[in-house]
């Protein structure tokens, strides 16, 4: 038994607790028949149900969710995962952030944006919403037809903002506006299309060829960017040349604190999903920010600026009173850009974006809530971003709204971050961390040990600054089998002497494969 004190309480209660779940040989079951399995924790569950009704109780509203979602910034880089002054981009705000709540050291993104960003709205691996790839120039998206996120929380009375980037499509069903958004104020796209054949550093044979320009501004996607209100049509707020895109993260960021401060007098809990231009290539500082970092380089002056704008909307919330009735969500949207070094992230682990290596796949994430997730706590269990989409549901006493009629990955993560630690431990939901490279069905993680069966090389005979995008697809014969813990460079197959958790890898492989059989998925969007 272990004692808490419920917030708003002046008194302790006694908690009781699961027995501790081993991450391999724990026990899971499935919610519902097309959802993904989880660990059967009754007493914690109860516990976070009793806290976020309590809340409720206290607030009379249901709690508000502002996430905020960087771009190719790497899981070492902010100084609470080692990074931060050591490598010369000191993060103060987010450390903070951090201290005050729950540091993720294995949540999982897709290998790229735009899968990530769709299973975040759907709560749908790449392989079920279709989005397997980035559309680039005037590509579709894929949004149509699926249940997002910011639309079941609407539907359960939530204002929904979305502001920054969002490249899950230009034609006008994937538009934020048109699926679920009340209020959408960024670009559609990625920010190396808008500036990079401006650029003559990089594209000297385009800026200094008027034919090549004009081709380029006569290519059918948009190049600037937007606004756009509920079912209404986009509006141009301005075209995104380079010295515009070194002050879109400041404009937006302004725009979200704006919001958050509309928002302190309204009746309505609401829904912040704040996308950042930074860190992605090519980077352009703010004038402000140009040469702050201690490092003096373009990249990590964009990461001191993004962790001063992460500073500034918890501000805003501190100000406006809705810090404690708040859940704050930091993350980024898959691994580090390597190939464009040296105007790139940081990670420990092997290979970078494009790949399902856990460099390509393995994101920093902090989960901040006063008052309700206990401050100061560091945990390894496996989180996958789009477990936002059930857990945000929960919180917003939507969890009886989820789509019954397609298969749902995403696992409710509410009672992992409201309940206390089990015997010191912060155990996860989530057992199973299934990993796809685009269509290849690619590893399997449950505890430390990954099990890979197809995977992206990495090798520095094929480009200079090897990434996931340049390597090509390789398939092992026998699986290889890798301890994320002895060896998170995924350097050494460990499977001929761990053979006995074969089978039980094999058996969760075969489940997976089954649902696509059970609940088919969409046609999907290749690159063209």
């Amino acid at each position: 038994m272990t004692e808490h004190m419920h917030p708003g309480s002046s008194r302790k209660r006694r908690v009781s607790h699961d027995p501790s779940v081993d991450p391999i040989t724990g026990a899971i079951a499935a919610p519902a028949a097309n959802r993904e399995p989880r660990f059967v924790l009754p007493a914690r569950d109860e516990f976070a149900r009793s806290k976020l009704e309590g809340f409720v109780a206290r607030a009379g509203r249901r709690p508000n969710v502002l996430v905020i979602l960087m771009d190719d910034v790497g899981w070492g880089d902010f100084g609470c995962y080692g990074g931060g002054v050591a490598l010369g981009a000191p993060t103060p705000n987010v450390d903070r952030l951090a201290r005050e709540g729950l540091l993720l050291t294995s949540c999982y993104s897709e290998p790229s944006c735009t899968p990530t960003r769709a299973s975040i709205m759907t709560g749908r691996l790449p392989m079920r919403h279709g989005l397997l790839v980035p559309p680039m120039y005037g590509m579709p998206g894929g949004l149509q037809g699926e249940v997002t996120l910011p639309q079941l929380l609407s539907d359960a009375g939530y204002v929904t903002q979305a502001v920054g980037k969002w490249h899950l499509g230009e034609n006008r069903e994937s538009q934020p506006q048109h699926v679920g958004f009340d209020d959408f104020y960024g670009f559609l796209s990625v920010s190396d299309m808008y500036t990079e054949w401006r650029d003559p550093y990089f594209f000297p044979e385009v800026v200094y060829s008027d034919a090549r320009t004009d081709w380029v501004k006569n290519i059918p996607f948009n190049k600037c960017f937007v606004h756009a209100a509920r079912d209404r049509d986009l509006e141009e707020v301005e075209e995104v040349t380079i010295p515009v895109l070194s002050l879109l993260d400041d404009k937006w960021c302004s725009y979200s604190e704006d919001f958050i401060e509309r928002m302190a007098d309204s009746e309505r809990p609401w829904f912040l999903y704040h996308c950042t231009r930074g860190a992605h290539f090519d980077n352009y500082p703010h004038p402000d920010f140009l040469g702050r970092s201690p490092a003096k380089h373009p990249y990590k002056d964009a990461l001191v600026e993004l962790d001063e704008i992460c500073g500034r909307l918890v501000e805003a919330l501190e100000r406006t009173g809705q810090l404690d009735s708040t859940m704050v969500v930091i993350s980024s949207d898959n691994g580090p850009e390597m190939e464009t070094w040296p105007d790139s992230a940081f990670t420990p682990f092997r290979c970078a974006k494009g790949s399902t290596w856990e460099g390509g796949v393995r994101v920093p994430a902090i989960v901040s809530w006063p008052g309700m997730i206990d401050p100061g706590r560091a945990t390894d269990g496996i989180v996958h971003l789009l477990d936002l989409f059930a857990t945000c549901a929960t919180l917003a006493g939507a969890a009886d709204r989820l789509p019954a009629d397609r298969y749902l990955d995403a696992v409710d993560q509410t009672s992992f971050f409201l309940a206390p630690a089990d015997d010191g431990e912060v155990v996860s939901n989530r057992k199973f961390q299934h990993y796809w490279l685009t269509a290849n069905y690619s590893a399997l993680r449950v505890g430390e040990y990954k099990y890979m069966l197809t995977s992206i090389t990495d090798d520095d005979t094929d480009v200079l600054n090897p990434g996931g995008f340049t390597g090509s697809v390789q398939h092992y014969a026998y699986g290889r089998l890798y301890n994320l813990y002895l060896d998170p460079k995924e350097s050494r197959s460990y499977m001929i002497r761990k053979l006995v958790y074969i089978d039980a890898i094999l058996a969760e492989m075969a489940r997976h494969r089954r649902t696509f059989r059970d609940w088919p998925n969409k046609p999907t969007l290749h690159a063209q």
